[in-house]
């Protein structure tokens, strides 16, 4: 016999919990029509694909530590890094259980491997990328395209602004503590 799964309860007054998903709506709603015309959608699609899975992150540290003999270590840590963060995320978003956007005027542009939204692992993996490799590679160019990787998910529909904000927070927290951390 299996037991149902309770999901944990917020600790927010149910007022500040409705409050926070109105803004949040609101705020997805806004992004959704007025930031990405349509002939672009094909551009953000494309490259949104190369965050699936961290790929593109994966694909750069991998690049990295083969050329970058000096500092392979370095690239290996935050290869590693994004790792941690990948798995901390499908953990996280396993046990909130948040479901994605779903608005029937406003369909998601893209198909996603599990119907759960918080956090965004595209928005963790790529910020988890960007803490760990700054130093390695310029700071500013790389919080730029987690940013865009980040955003690409809501203007494509399938995360809500909050997914995006708690999945950069969780990527930086531990890219930033990978990178810290010598070994």
């Amino acid at each position: 016999m299996q037991l149902a799964r309770r999901r944990p309860r917020s600790r927010l007054p149910r007022g500040t919990r409705r409050a926070i998903g109105a803004a949040d709506v609101a705020v997805y709603r806004l992004l959704r029509v007025h930031t990405c015309p349509d002939r672009a959608v094909p551009w953000v699609h494309a490259y949104s694909r190369t965050g699936e899975h961290a790929a593109v992150w994966l694909a750069i540290g991998a690049a990295g530590a083969a050329v970058d003999v000096p500092r392979r270590d370095r690239w290996l840590r935050g290869l590693a890094c994004i790792g941690v963060a990948y798995g901390v995320n499908i953990a996280v978003k396993q046990q909130v259980g948040r479901r994605r956007p779903a608005f029937e005027e406003l369909p998601a542009l893209t198909r996603t491997p599990t119907q759960l939204s918080f956090p965004s692992s595209h928005a963790t993996a790529s910020f988890a990328a960007a803490a760990a490799y700054r130093g390695l590679l310029p700071g500013r160019p790389l919080y730029a395209a987690a940013g865009a990787m980040a955003l690409s998910r809501v203007v494509l529909g399938v995360h809500y602004p909050t997914d995006i904000a708690a999945g950069a927070l969780l990527g930086t927290t531990i890219g930033t503590i990978g990178r810290l951390k010598r070994a």
